[in-house]
This record gives C-alpha cells, sequence and structure tokens, in this order.
C-alpha cells in the first residue's frame, strides 16, 4: 500500500511504496520522463523485489498545466508537492524577457528549498574538452532563494524606477547610478540566515560523505556586504558549528573569488571537491563546470529543503524543442537526478545499480546522439539507450 513520506525529528521517514509526484516537464520532457522513470522502476524492482516500489503520482506545471488548467504553476500542483514532500520533474521553459517568470524559480521559492546540489563527474566514454576530465569531482551547493533571483528590479521609464532612484540619490546619497535616466534597478538580497543554512548543508553533506574541503565561492572583493557577508558568514558559522571537526583535520573552509574559482576549476579541478556559492554565482558555476566532463546532458540536480524534507530532483538541462517528441533526447541528467532522489530516500542499493549501468553502458560507446554527434557514432534513440542501461542490471 503506498504511503506519504513524512519528517520526524529531523529525519525523513521513507515509507516501503512511497507517493512521489513527477513533472513530466515540457518539450523532451515527453522523452525523456517515460524511459527514466521506466529505469528507476526496474532498478528498484532489481534491489528490493516486491519490498519496495514507487507510486507515481502526476502534479502538472508548464505547457501540459496551461493546456489543461489555463495556469503554468497550478496551486494544486504546489500543495501536492508540500504534502508528498519529495518530487522529479523534467525541463520546464521559460520566456527571456517577457511574460512569466521562471517556473523553476517559483518553485524553489515557494516550497523555500534553498539548496541547489549539483554532484559533476566524469563518466568514461563522454566526450570532453578537457584532456584530464576525470579530475573533475564536485558537488556544488547553490543558494536558491535568495539573490537576483528574488525578481526585485523595476523596469527603465517607469514611475517606481523613479521613485527607487530618487530614493538611492537623494536619501542614501547614492552618487554611482551613472545614466539614472535611462537604467533598470535590480536589488540583490544576501542574508546571514539564508547563507548559513546553505553552508552548513554543504559542510554536512562533506563530511557525511568523508569529503575534506568546503571552498566559499564569492565575490566579496567587490560587493562588500553581500559576497563579502556571504564568506564572512561561512566561516564564522563552521568555526562556531564545526569547531572539532575543523581542528582534527575532517574539515577545511577555504575561499575563492568567483571569477578565480572558474579559472582554477579548469586548471585545477582536484583541488575541490564541495563548493558553496550564492545564487547567480552558483548559477554561472554549475553550468561551467558541468561542460568540463561533457554538459549538462549528463549533470543532476537537486532542489533541497534540508530542514523540512521537502526536494524536488530536477533535468538541469533545456526543453530542447527542436528534438521533441522524436525519441532523441538524453535521458542521464533526469536518470542521475533520479539516482540522487534514490540516495536522498535511502535507497542506495538502487541507486548504485544505476550509476554501474550508465558507467557501463558510456564506456561502451552506447550514446544518444548529442554525444555521437561529438565523436563521429551512430546515436541511440532515448528508448534505446535506456534498454541498454536496463540490460545491465
Amino acid at each position: 500500500m503506498a504511503d506519504k513520506i513524512f519528517m520526524k525529528e529531523g529525519l525523513l521517514q521513507v515509507p516501503n511504496h512511497p507517493i512521489i509526484s513527477y513533472i513530466e516537464g515540457d518539450g523532451v520532457g515527453q522523452d525523456i520522463w517515460k524511459n527514466v522513470q521506466k529505469i528507476v522502476d526496474r532498478a528498484v524492482a532489481k534491489a528490493y523485489a516486491d519490498e519496495r516500489s514507487i507510486a507515481w503520482q502526476e502534479v502538472l506545471a508548464g505547457e501540459k498545466a496551461v493546456a489543461l488548467t489555463g495556469q503554468s504553476l497550478p496551486a494544486k500542483t504546489l500543495e501536492t508537492i508540500k504534502e508528498d514532500l519529495v518530487a522529479i520533474k523534467g525541463p520546464l521553459g521559460t520566456p527571456v524577457g517577457q511574460g512569466m517568470r521562471s517556473l523553476n524559480v517559483a518553485l524553489r521559492q515557494e516550497l523555500d528549498l534553498f539548496a541547489c546540489v549539483r554532484p559533476i563527474r566524469y563518466f568514461d566514454g563522454v566526450p570532453s574538452p578537457l584532456k584530464e576530465p576525470e579530475k573533475t569531482s564536485v558537488t556544488i551547493f547553490r543558494e536558491n532563494t535568495e539573490d537576483i533571483y528574488a525578481g526585485i528590479e523595476w523596469e527603465k521609464g517607469t514611475a517606481e524606477v523613479a521613485k527607487v532612484i530618487d530614493f538611492l540619490q537623494n536619501e542614501m546619497s547614492v552618487s554611482k547610478i551613472r545614466f539614472p535616466e535611462s537604467s533598470a534597478i535590480g536589488i540583490k538580497p544576501i542574508s546571514q540566515e539564508g547563507s548559513e543554512r546553505l553552508i552548513r548543508s554543504a559542510i554536512q553533506y562533506a563530511l557525511e560523505n568523508k569529503l575534506t574541503t568546503v571552498t566559499l565561492v564569492h565575490k566579496g572583493n567587490i560587493q562588500k556586504f553581500t559576497e563579502g557577508g556571504f564568506r564572512k558568514w561561512g566561516y564564522e558559522l563552521a568555526e562556531r558549528e564545526f569547531a572539532t571537526e575543523l581542528a582534527d583535520g575532517r574539515l577545511v573552509i577555504n575561499d575563492i573569488i568567483a571569477d578565480n574559482f572558474l579559472q582554477q576549476i579548469l586548471l585545477n579541478p582536484d583541488k575541490f571537491q564541495v563548493v558553496a556559492l550564492t545564487n547567480l554565482n552558483g548559477d554561472y558555476a554549475s553550468d561551467a563546470v558541468a561542460a568540463q566532463v561533457g554538459g549538462i546532458g549528463i549533470s543532476p540536480g537537486a532542489n533541497i529543503n534540508y530542514t523540512t524534507g521537502h526536494a524536488i530532483f530536477e533535468a538541469t538541462h533545456g526543453t530542447a524543442p527542436d528534438i521533441a517528441g522524436q525519441n532523441k533526447a538524453n535521458p542521464c541528467s533526469l536518470l542521475l537526478s533520479a539516482v540522487m532522489m534514490l540516495d536522498y530516500l535511502g535507497w542506495k542499493e538502487a541507486g548504485a545499480l544505476i550509476i554501474r549501468a550508465v558507467e557501463e553502458t558510456l564506456k561502451a560507446g552506447q550514446v544518444t546522439a548529442d554525444f555521437a554527434q561529438l565523436t563521429g557514432q551512430e546515436g541511440l534513440s532515448t528508448s534505446a539507450f535506456s534498454e541498454k542501461i536496463i540490460d545491465k542490471f
């Protein structure tokens, strides 16, 4: 019988047949989700026989939701995920410059999913621009709810932006708005509380996975009180809450300027294990580092609130409408995110089955079209690639 996941005394309680919500996603979501679901179900059955299974429950968001309900993010979807705690989703589209704000950002903010977690590693057989991509193995913890993603901004030429600029110039003595008549204005909130809970989660993740180094990535040399605050609060938190681990060498905290990080992760990738970043820097870094090991097509991601237990695991790439419905898309990003979900549930045996199968499949040169075109091979369809993975079980 299917039951709900719940939190008790700060720990996730997972029944043997949990209800998990899923959002198919826009574009290639229709191609990748059904195959990922099949792989996960087969892995769970292989690992646990009839003792465990997932009761999948569809919720709507994006284009499918608009078509069926007239809303891109129905209230029922948020209510269901809030109740079920754990969800997984395909890619959702967002227009640039106008229209609705990002559904991904809306889900993160509405559910307070403060940590965007992106473990990035290399799989043998995946084409990479690096000579030694296997040296890249880093988990990114990106703050998910603050920074410019709070969406606090005013458009050029509006009465609202004029009021903000007037306040800044006349009340706060700001003299560095170079072109006030043609400026749009945005606000960048970075809080101590928001920074600390993200950095705390990164440190706890490192310790649980027997990793030593947590690096704070920031732009504090320019933004002294926001990015600089992130760095300062991170060191203070570590000294206050993890003094024993710092003293006995189980934990090392260091920091690096964001632009230098993007250089050093290329030149010396093996120096980084877990990195914690503010929201915008984390967005840039997540995709840049993923490119070192083959791109976001093979990069998983999760949005987690470690306090409430709420988590959404997701494909990190876009909707690729040009190949939607053609059975061509690479399912690895969503599939590896599903592995993260299984690990989050404590079902590590099933996750390990999938990881081994993905490793063997890619190493054998059995890849989808996105990788095949880089190596001159003939690519497999989404479904054929997925069957190759299941065969490895």
